[in-house]
């Protein structure tokens, strides 16, 4: 069944706005990994479960052709207006169903976004799309994310921690797959060359602002703000001001830190 979580236009416009792209440590693990193995494999690569594009535009310089797919339409336009390179296009369409021919794809990401899927029917679709050889990469950060502001950085994580706890009433099941590192999708994975990297920690300076619009960007907040609305906005306002009184300011445009726990897993197709 197919899991939509992203659908509102005003949820897509922030999550472009406020959503990470990923960190070029990640980028190097898994470009390290194709060409050791393959290193021309440059034609063609897919993004599934693009959102708004992030993480298909990195991979814009790599191929000669990169294709962003995502079942949000308001995701997709979003990653449209986003992108100025030739060599990318995007679709409206479900991870599972990509629409390409069989074999013709070097590398196929998702980056943030696998959670969501059928996992057995996209694992069939990867094999049937790849190439011999062909990679696959997936990456995500997990939920626990810590903040950092110079001496108060176990309290203000603390504080993220909380809002975390509060949103468990509406978080969708799929969850417990970011929530154990992605384990269980590692070993679906039916390929012998494959790895799991975890501890891969990455740190983004932002506004606290910033990451009250990141937090808001979250399914969970979504779906609280429309079943609670006043709940759910006395929430975001006293985490926000929780933080602002533990780092001793009035300016929510004071740049915090966060800290996020990634996983890569990367598998190949047998030749």
């Amino acid at each position: 069944m197919v899991t939509r979580q992203f659908e509102g236009k005003q949820q897509a416009s922030d999550y472009q706005k406020f959503r990470f792209d990923p960190s070029q440590e990640i980028i190097d693990l898994i470009f390290s990994y194709v060409d050791e193995r393959f290193p021309k494999l440059s034609e063609f690569a897919v993004d599934a479960g693009c959102g708004t594009g992030q993480n298909t535009r990195v991979l814009a310089p790599y191929f000669k052709k990169v294709l962003g797919i995502d079942i949000s339409e308001a995701q997709i336009e979003e990653a449209k207006k986003a992108t100025r390179s030739p060599n990318v296009t995007y679709r409206v369409c479900p991870a599972e169903e990509v629409p390409v021919g069989d074999t013709s794809v070097d590398l196929l990401t998702a980056s943030i976004a696998a959670h969501w899927f059928t996992i057995e029917k996209f694992l069939k679709e990867v094999d049937r799309i790849l190439k011999p050889g062909g990679c696959l990469a997936i990456f995500t950060y997990l939920p626990s994310m810590e903040v950092h502001y110079k001496d108060c950085s176990e309290q203000m994580t603390q504080v993220f921690a909380e809002v975390g706890d509060s949103l468990v009433p509406y978080e969708h099941e799929k969850i417990y797959h970011l929530k154990n590192g992605c384990k269980e999708m590692y070993e679906s994975i039916p390929y012998p060359d494959k790895r799991r990297i975890e501890n891969i920690v990455t740190k983004f300076p932002m506004p606290l602002s910033g990451l009250m619009g990141l937090i808001q960007t979250f399914p969970e907040v979504q779906i609280f703000l429309k079943t609670k609305p006043e709940e759910a906005k006395e929430m975001l306002r006293t985490a926000e001001e929780r933080f602002l009184r533990l780092m001793g300011t009035s300016s929510s445009e004071t740049e915090v830190e966060v800290w996020l726990q990634n996983v890569l897993i990367l598998a190949s197709k047998p030749q």
